[in-house]
């Protein structure tokens, strides 16, 4: 059996089926005492690919900090083929702040590739990118919706990419949705250095949720089996046709009040179904609200308390929906029989929703 050679990180070489904890400092805070982008390195016993596995670039979106401590504990070097980064914070200032940004008032994955003699955001952009993205052949990022609204775990691939499709497929969660990429994110930069990228869109700002942890540990767990790094299964095996979707719609609270859901993510729907109703104070004068679409329900307002054109009911567009998770002979079948119809179109990112 081949050995792996040693890992060189930070100046350090990590021996075959060892760990290491590594801080890459960033920069000095207002108190003076210095910041660092902690990774948990696991440099595996054989060769093989290096993958790294990210979470909280947006300092309030933790869900994935939580998938990251579990793999942390759960990931042996001894077993592993090849090389697993583990970045439980790459926004830490956002983080200890419970916020999106930066103190800086910018958005990390709006701030590749940075600079490091630039802001705040473009340092970390920086390190992170030279540190952690360019050693790998492929990331695995971790986001959630904003506060006060829900993500049913979702996958977001660029589109045209089959490799992808089957990486996301081996993922498992219930939705794959193609969206474009955006300049200055960790996607569209990693894209352009040839590094392919999943996100895990999953549960809700400032919040951890059982559905969403397990959703992410087992997905990376079946994405690195998929690879040949771990001994388990990818899942693949038995193949259903996935909920693959390249446009996703909105729909908005018609008045401002208080609303009753009827339907929430993980719902199919069908075109003019109810989703619920906004009604007044009193209970009075109930609008409802209507799917414009057939599909599945990604994202849902979890506050009742609505204004006027608040977003309350996100909509992955599927034509059959009826169809998602009927089992079917191979991978390549699966990834034809879900292909979207028409190109991806421009889609916000849960959180940029106003």
């Amino acid at each position: 059996m081949d050995q792996a050679e040693p890992f060189i990180i930070a100046g350090e070489a990590l021996a075959p089926g060892t760990r290491r904890d590594v801080g890459f400092p960033i920069t000095t805070m207002a108190t003076g005492t210095a910041s660092s982008l902690a990774v948990r390195v696991l440099h595996g016993a054989r060769p093989g690919p290096a993958v790294f596995v990210s979470a909280a670039i947006h300092g309030d979106e933790i869900v994935g900090t939580a998938v990251v401590q579990r793999l942390a504990q759960e990931l042996d070097p001894q077993g592993l083929a090849g090389t697993v980064l583990l970045v439980p914070v790459a926004n830490i200032f956002g983080f200890l702040n419970r916020s999106r940004y930066l103190p800086d008032r910018r958005d990390l994955n709006r701030s590749f590739p940075g600079s490091a003699n630039g802001s705040l955001a473009g340092q970390v952009a920086h390190i992170f990118y030279r540190e952690v993205v360019e050693r790998c052949s492929l990331g695995i990022d971790i986001h959630s919706a904003a506060v006060h609204r829900y993500n049913l775990p979702q996958i977001r691939i660029a589109a045209g990419n089959n490799r992808l499709v089957e990486l996301a497929m081996a993922f498992g969660a219930p939705v794959i949705i193609e969206s474009p990429l955006r300049d200055g994110s960790l996607r569209d930069l990693a894209h352009a250095s040839g590094v392919d990228m999943l996100l895990l869109e999953a549960g809700e700002g400032l919040r951890f949720d059982r559905l969403s942890i397990e959703t992410g540990v087992a997905g990376v767990t079946r994405v690195l089996a998929h690879l040949g790094m771990i001994e388990a299964d990818d899942g693949l095996s038995a193949v259903g046709i996935p909920a693959r979707a390249n446009r996703t719609v909105w729909v908005r609270a018609p008045r401002g009040g208080v609303m009753h859901p009827a339907r929430q993510s993980g719902d199919p729907v069908r075109q003019g179904d109810v989703l619920g109703c906004v009604t007044g104070l009193m209970g009075e004068e109930a609008h409802s609200m209507i799917s414009p679409i057939d599909g599945i329900i990604i994202g849902h307002a979890t506050l009742p308390v609505v204004h006027q054109g608040d977003a309350l009911f996100h909509i992955a567009a599927i034509a059959h929906p009826e169809r998602i998770g009927a089992r079917i002979d191979s991978i390549t079948e699966a990834i034809l029989a879900s292909q979207p119809e028409g190109s991806a179109q421009g889609m916000l990112d849960e959180d940029e929703v106003v």
